[in-house]
């Protein structure tokens, strides 16, 4: 109850009541498909609702808590009030005409997390990209202007969690070949290059080189996030975005396996210094 009264961000507060609500399910011994039926829903909802993944209804809610064998109300009463707060919309909202239910769910998770760590093989992380990078990426997969300028605007905006009072902290590793990639041509390339050594030197930014020269490595799947979160009762979450969808692992074996990929990445690529220099080195030019 403390965390879950404590938590503020919307996406925190859907995974605890979530996670609260799936412990007194197996407290009770209920299966998903008896919780389901309580509330005229399916077997992937439930695990859905459980997961906070969905929205939480608050019929759906007090039925629940109902059935699960809480009868105090002033808990009821108070639990139902965190729904409420789980279910309020970000400002990520504004952007609903161009963003994916899939993605939505990951810059909610970005909101939340105190530190986000991951490898990247192809393309500057979306929160370190310059505008024109990140237009230049856009126009991949793009070609409305307006749309476009949507995109790049919501990029930018979630790079506001960079800076401010409690910033989160970033910890990236690159592939040589992010840097060897001209995106966008020459002039934005460097542009962009400028900008990952000015980042680099941030306190809460930490950027690594994965060289070539480092051969084959255990992160061969491709890019991936983990998500680290302050409230304990809330684990790491891994992201794997796909072309038109993403996936969220969130066992703890699974979560285990992506932390000791990114340990050894961390091991194989340059030191945060070597890698400042790299990219001097790169953005000086031969």
């Amino acid at each position: 109850m403390t965390s879950l009264t404590g938590a503020g961000n919307p996406a925190v507060l859907r995974i605890l009541l979530g996670a609260q609500l799936r412990r007194l399910r197996e407290a009770k011994r209920i299966t998903l498909e008896d919780a389901g039926n309580v509330i005229r829903a399916s077997h992937s909802k439930m695990s859905r609702l459980e997961s906070g993944r969905v929205a939480f209804k608050d019929r759906d809610i007090v039925d629940l808590f109902m059935y699960y064998g809480v009868t105090d109300q002033a808990q009821i009463q108070t639990l139902r009030g965190v729904a409420v707060r789980a279910n309020s919309r970000g400002w990520w909202h504004d952007y609903s005409d161009i963003l994916p239910s899939w993605f939505e769910e990951y810059i909610s998770l970005e909101e939340a997390a105190i530190q986000i760590s991951g490898y990247e093989v192809q393309f500057v992380p979306g929160l370190l990209q310059t505008e024109e990078y990140a237009r230049a990426v856009t126009l991949l997969s793009y070609s409305n202007p307006k749309e476009i300028s949507r995109r790049v605007s919501l990029r930018m905006a979630r790079q506001a969690r960079l800076s401010g009072a409690e910033p989160v902290s970033l910890r990236m590793v690159l592939d040589e070949a992010v840097l060897s990639r001209p995106i966008g041509g020459t002039s934005v390339m460097r542009a962009q290059l400028r900008h990952l050594i000015e980042m680099s030197q941030r306190p809460n930014v930490t950027i690594q080189v994965l060289p070539f020269k480092a051969g084959g490595h255990a992160a061969a799947g491709g890019p991936f996030s983990v998500l680290h979160f302050a409230e304990s009762d809330l684990s790491d979450i891994v992201y794997l975005e796909q072309l038109s969808t993403a996936q969220y692992l969130e066992k703890p074996d699974q979560v285990r396996s992506y932390l000791a990929v990114m340990e050894s990445l961390r091991v194989e690529a340059a030191s945060p210094e070597e890698s400042l220099s790299r990219l001097q080195a790169v953005f000086s030019g031969p």
